[in-house]
């Protein structure tokens, strides 16, 4: 049987799925989406790294269009290694940034390499 693609999924439907990397490497899970709600766009998808069974766990804000769908594993694919992940950007799961400021923003598109969806 083929699969078909989807193209309009929920968001809870992707919320926890894994983040692999292409080498296959655990990269963390999808915790949040956030929604510009100005445009009706995914800004971006909240990324919990590191840590151990979610303690000590580092977020990190990746530009949606960062992530590929892999169906078939139910993972998204991040095309980084881990070490340029663990110098990236990031905040504590107490202390996020202000989503509203576009400089902050505009910072995490720059360092995975996108234009800002906004310009």
């Amino acid at each position: 049987m083929a699969t078909q693609n989807v193209s309009v999924m929920s968001a809870s439907t992707l919320i926890g799925d894994d983040v692999v990397n292409p080498a296959g490497e655990d990269l963390g899970k999808v915790e949040e989406l956030m929604i510009d709600l100005q445009t009706g766009r995914i800004s971006y998808a909240v990324l919990s790294f590191g840590g151990f069974l979610g303690v000590g766990d580092k977020l990190f804000a990746i530009p949606w269009n960062s992530l590929q769908l892999d169906q078939e594993r139910r993972a998204f694919i991040l095309d980084v290694d881990k070490e340029t992940l663990e110098d990236a950007p990031g905040f504590d799961k107490d202390d996020w940034p202000k989503t509203h400021d576009p400089v902050w923003l505009e910072r995490v598109y720059t360092y995975y390499g996108h234009d800002p969806y906004w310009r």
